[in-house]
This record gives structure tokens, C-alpha cells and sequence, in this order.
């Protein structure tokens, strides 16, 4: 294993990892059978194991550009409507379909969630609407604005919905965080077009509703009813890894407030990481939480971990699977909460 990685370089890394289950997907979706299942192992088994057998050190690469960013996004929009029609045509067979639909839901939620979330942290106009297209197609799109307004600005704290709070279990919070994100994202758009002195014609929410609206009259197209209902589940299914994964890297990690009412600042000890190499590099090193909290315009491949960073004990997939079972959840992470809260 650590032979294979040396001869790779770090963007291929990256590149391997995260385009190789599309492929499968995509042969998924035409041939059906062992890839379906190729594809349904290598997000889950294959990824653990390889967490398992490599070395916990940082895939790295100060050298990354924006190329494998941009292949994952237009990835992504000839994904979705590929999957769709897969679910609803009579090519596949019931179990065919019904793995295609979870490992397909946990590449666009795990692997473009991640991508998206890297593009909608870029200065440039047009890789920023790439990611926040890659969003709105999977009838998310508010998410652009209220994780860069919101989330950003109130990590840790009672005013960020996508912190999850100390005993609160993942359904709870999933009810909470998709609608106080999306209030708050939209209060958030609105004051800062106040303060540009700008129309509420120019606020975003329009485009991310319109852009759900127009989404959902495609898939209807492809394949009628059938094709909505699949695709509105496709959307639920990556909807909630990207909530798990919140979940996960937020639980119970809280930000001081100071007496001048502000929180203290956003450190290192305030986000839940993962050591892991091979579910960080199918990730695109989202699993580098801190980092990313401290320097949010710094690339995926640039991100670091260092020893003041709290880490979870499985790789992140895995501790949102965990994550479904509140009471075995509280019993793993609980104590370490309080380990970093006294810490």
C-alpha cells in the first residue's frame, strides 16, 4: 500500500479516489450488475479497509490547482441525470436500482458535496457558481450562502445551526440544521443587500429556488413521476450525508463567549478531524475541518493537521454511520467532548 501511494503523486491521489467510483456509477447505470456492486464497495468497504492499511500521515500537495475541482463539478451535472434514468428505466433490476441509489447518493453527498464545498470558497466568480450550481441541483443551494454568511461567522456557537450540540441526537439535528440554515442564510443574503444598497431582486435564494424549480421539471421530463420521486430521493439521501458530516465535525465542540458578548476565535480545538488518508483523499481533505475553519479560502490540497486539532476515532464515513445510533454515538464521543471542553 504505502508503495502504491509513493508512486502516485498527491493530485493523483486525489484524482484516483474521487473519480473512480463515478466511473463505476456510470457503468453502473448502464450495465447494472458488478458494477453496481463495485461501486456500492468501494464507498464503503474498500475505503475503510485502505483507511485501515495506510498510514495515517497528510495527503498533501501545496501544488494543487483548480483542474480536479472543475472534472468533479461537470462529473456531477452528467451524474445526476444518468442515475435518474437508471432508477426509473426497466434495464436494471430491483436490487440493481436500489444499490445504484445508495452508492450514487453517497458519492454526490460525500465526494461532490465535498467539491462544491470547495468551489463556493473561491474568489473567482465562475468557479464559485460552479459550486453553487452543483447545490442547486441537488436542491440544496441556499447551503452556498449560508455556509459561507452563517456557519463561518457562528461556528461553535448557539447562532450556527450546523453546530451540533452535546447530547443531541443526528434526526434532531438534521430537522434543525436544514431549516434554521436556510432562514438564516436567507436573513443573512437580505442584510447584506441592505448594506450594498442593492434590490431584493438580487438576492441569491431566487436563483436557488428557481434553479430547485427548473431542476425538478427536468427530471420530470426524463422520466415522469417516477423520475421525480427518485430524484427527490436521490437529493434527501445526499442532503444527509452533508448533515452528517456537519454533525459529526461539530458535536459539542463550543466557542467561548467573551464579555463583550463575542466568541472567542475560531481555533483549532473547535472542529472534529480525521487522520485517515484514503476517505481525506476521496474528500478532497474536508476531513481537515480546523484547518479549513482557520484559513477558509485555503485549497483542499494545502490543508494541514496539527496535534492541537481534536480527531475522531474512526474515519469520518464511518463515524457518521455511528452517528445513526444515538446511543452508541454518545457513548463514544461524549467523553471525548468533555475531554477537549476541559481541556
Amino acid at each position: 500500500m504505502l508503495m502504491m501511494r509513493n508512486m502516485m503523486s498527491r493530485s493523483q491521489i486525489f484524482a484516483a479516489a474521487t473519480l473512480t467510483p463515478a466511473a463505476l456509477l456510470v457503468c453502473g447505470a448502464i450495465f447494472g450488475g458488478a458494477f453496481v456492486l463495485a461501486a456500492v464497495l468501494y464507498l464503503t468497504a474498500v475505503t475503510t479497509l485502505l483507511d485501515r492499511l495506510g498510514q495515517n500521515d497528510t495527503v498533501t500537495d501545496i501544488a494543487g490547482n483548480d483542474r480536479l475541482p472543475v472534472i468533479i463539478a461537470i462529473t456531477h451535472f452528467a451524474l445526476l441525470p444518468i442515475t435518474i434514468w437508471a432508477l426509473t428505466s426497466d434495464h436494471l433490476e430491483p436490487l440493481e436500482k436500489a444499490g445504484l441509489f445508495f452508492a450514487a447518493g453517497l458519492w454526490f453527498g460525500q465526494v461532490s458535496n465535498a467539491n462544491a464545498h470547495e468551489l463556493i470558497h473561491r474568489s473567482t466568480r465562475g468557479l464559485h457558481r460552479l459550486g453553487m450550481w452543483c447545490y442547486i441541483t441537488l436542491l440544496f443551494g441556499h447551503h452556498t450562502s449560508a455556509h459561507v454568511l452563517v456557519h463561518h461567522r457562528h461556528v461553535g456557537t448557539q447562532a450556527d445551526p450546523n453546530t451540533s450540540r452535546k447530547g443531541e441526537n443526528l434526526y434532531r439535528y438534521i430537522l434543525r440544521a436544514w431549516g434554521g440554515s436556510f432562514r438564516q442564510g436567507f436573513a443573512a443574503e437580505a442584510a447584506r443587500l441592505r448594506t450594498v444598497k442593492r434590490s431584493t431582486w438580487h438576492n441569491p435564494y431566487l436563483v436557488y429556488v428557481g434553479g430547485a424549480l427548473l431542476c425538478l421539471i427536468a427530471a420530470t421530463l426524463i422520466g415522469g413521476w417516477q423520475a421525480l420521486i427518485a430524484y427527490l430521493g436521490l437529493c434527501a439521501h445526499a442532503q444527509s450525508q452533508l448533515l452528517m458530516s456537519d454533525y459529526v465535525q461539530h458535536y459539542g465542540l463550543t466557542r467561548q463567549i467573551n464579555g463583550d458578548g463575542k466568541a472567542e476565535p475560531v481555533a483549532g480545538h473547535h472542529s472534529w478531524n480525521s487522520p485517515h488518508w484514503f476517505s481525506s483523499a476521496l474528500m478532497l481533505n474536508a476531513t481537515r475541518h480546523s484547518d479549513h475553519h482557520a484559513h477558509p479560502a485555503r485549497a483542499y490540497p494545502s490543508l494541514e493537521l496539527t496535534d492541537d486539532m481534536p480527531m475522531l476515532p474512526r474515519p469520518l464515513p464511518l463515524m457518521a454511520s455511528i452517528a445513526l445510533v444515538p446511543p452508541l454515538w454518545r457513548r463514544i464521543m461524549d467523553p471525548r467532548v468533555e475531554k477537549w471542553r476541559n481541556a
